[in-house]
């Protein structure tokens, strides 16, 4: 055994090394059309057969090297490939198109190799596991492992109408950079640098040549997403892997956190396998989209799951498929399904004064803001795609700004625990027909600090119904999560009208996200009253 793979053992708390590996680097392994995609083979030095693992990514074959040692000292054939266009891979990357298709030849070719003997399970995260939804419906697997991924990436890209800026400017800044300089990647990621950039880049307009200012050069991508992908359904169709999932689709551990950005498009797809009669494992923690597995591939978890589907020995593999951790103690829980039952609806209404309460709501004014483009309120933490600067961050300087509001109740008299998505409706009305509501739910403790715990953003247009008076009734859908408010807590909820940059800001007119130059301020109005009672449902179980 290495220094480096015991480690890595050490760190991962996996099980004894069964072998020696051998590594085969730099397999060509060719496309339908002729490109040439790069692959390592990871082998294992001890009497076969063994089972295959396939792992297929945008970021570079060494970054995963350590994970493909760690299954391959166990038992496991191993494949790493780079994808069209990365590293020294054919072609041209072009993200999510090539997938299914390069995805199909990989499998043709593996099936052809003399140390395949047909026991083949997929694993990886984010743009990984998007890779395994594109070809879940190819013959032959075994298994699968998806984590913090989507089988679709529409939603991802415009949440609720919005444009998820901060995502794919950090996201081309990370392929490009890799794909210049793989060690200078690492420093920016380990030094915030991505989310300097990330932030300067954002205020560019039009917003099309944010790609110059994130990484010095055109980005093809983003151009032709701009140019084609703005919310145009064919484009994103081709690239939607959803009607895949069936009862046929092999066995899947789903691994996400509480504060990943795709923890919906995640839970949507482990639902989807449970309506179909599948019984999926899901394994949820507190952490982000980077941290808790991104890199390491959740080694640990991964080598019961496959060696439960691909040898057939269940030793370690949980007898409940759900298991999920409570943030606000960390304490972990397992059930037999999630959601676990059907939750206590507990109804908490804005009150003037910004109060939160489950009293009755009375007559009163509406609280106001104004919201400037050109000085957009800023996100501070929460579900994003970040190296630094993720998940549970001390919100006091996004709440003490003017254009955000805020709503807090008493405090709790008992630990009151949600699980799943808090809802908030939101009665609202803005000088300008165009607009943005973003609501976010927080953990205040004794000493006065507040946590942000879960969020939701929806966007406005003339389009959508107002009364007569042009106020609209919002149904804003949090994103899920597990956390349990202690006794002495307090519960808050944000209103305001961005969270820059990671949602694009809402410029006040109906010019297109590229190429949009003008920025309006609105004046906007939050009510709270018998007729207009704002409020949050609060999804509580006794667990």
């Amino acid at each position: 055994m290495s220094i480096f793979s015991f480690f890595f053992r050490r760190a991962y708390d996996l099980p004894p090394q069964l072998n020696r590996i051998r590594r085969h680097r730099n397999i060509a392994v060719p496309m339908t059309d002729g490109v040439v995609l790069m692959a390592d083979h990871y082998e294992p030095r001890s009497d076969g057969p063994h089972p295959t693992l396939l792992l297929r990514l945008p970021y570079g074959r060494n970054g995963f090297t350590a994970v493909a040692r760690a299954y391959a000292e166990r038992g496991f054939h191993v494949l790493i490939q780079a994808c069209r266009g990365t590293e020294k891979s054919g072609g041209v990357f072009d993200p999510l198109t090539n997938e299914r298709e390069d995805g199909l030849a990989t499998l043709r070719w593996l099936r052809e190799q003399p140390w395949f003997d047909g026991r083949l399970g997929l694993t990886g995260p984010s743009y990984l596991g998007y890779a395994q939804w594109a070809i879940c419906d190819a013959p032959g697997i075994g298994a699968m492992s998806v984590k913090v991924s989507s089988a679709e990436f529409r939603s991802v890209v415009f949440p609720a109408g919005a444009f998820h800026l901060g995502l794919w400017l950090s996201w081309l800044q990370t392929i490009e950079s890799l794909r210049k300089n793989a060690l200078r990647a690492f420093r920016r990621m380990v030094t915030g640098d991505f989310e300097r950039r990330t932030l300067q880049a954002s205020f560019t307009l039009p917003l099309v040549n944010a790609d110059i200012a994130a990484t010095g050069n055109k980005v093809p991508f983003w151009r032709h997403w701009f140019a084609n992908g703005i919310e145009d359904g064919p484009f994103w169709e081709v690239m939607d892997h959803r009607h895949r999932l069936s009862a046929r689709t092999p066995p899947n551990h789903f691994i996400s956190g509480w504060y990943d950005f795709m923890i919906d498009q995640l839970l949507r797809d482990y639902q989807t396998l449970v309506e179909c009669g599948q019984r999926p494992y899901l394994t949820v923690s507190t952490g982000t989209h980077i941290t808790d597995g991104h890199e390491s591939d959740n080694p640990a978890d991964t080598l019961i799951w496959m060696r439960a589907h691909l040898l057939g020995d269940r030793t370690g593999l949980r007898e409940k498929p759900v298991r999920i951790q409570i943030s606000g103690t960390g304490e972990w829980r397992e059930f037999d399904a999630f959601p676990p039952g059907p939750p206590d609806d507990q109804v908490w209404y804005l009150h003037p004064g910004q109060i939160l309460s489950q009293r009755p709501v009375r007559a009163a004014e509406p609280d106001r803001y104004r919201y400037d483009p050109h000085d957009p309120t800023p996100n501070l933490g929460g579900a994003i795609f970040a190296f630094t600067g993720a998940g549970p961050v001390d919100q006091a300087r996004l709440e003490a700004r003017q254009d955000v509001l805020t709503y807090t109740s008493g405090p709790l008299v008992s630990d009151t625990t949600i699980i799943g998505n808090a809802g908030v409706t939101l009665y609202a009305r803005s000088s300008l027909p165009h607009a943005d509501f973003f609501v976010r739910l927080c953990d205040v403790d004794p000493a006065g600090l507040s946590i942000n715990i879960c969020d939701g953003l929806i966007r406005m247009s003339p389009a959508d119904p107002a009364t007569p008076d042009g106020i609209w009734r919002l149904q804003v859908t949090l994103h899920a999560t597990a956390h349990r408010f202690l006794a002495g807590h307090r519960l808050r909820l944000q209103v305001s009208s961005g969270a820059h940059p990671r949602y694009g800001r809402n410029t006040g007119t109906d010019e297109p996200i590229g190429t949009g130059t003008t920025l309006l301020a609105s004046d906007v109005e939050i009510f709270h009253d018998p007729a207009h009672p704002s409020a949050i449902s609060l999804p509580v179980y006794e667990v």
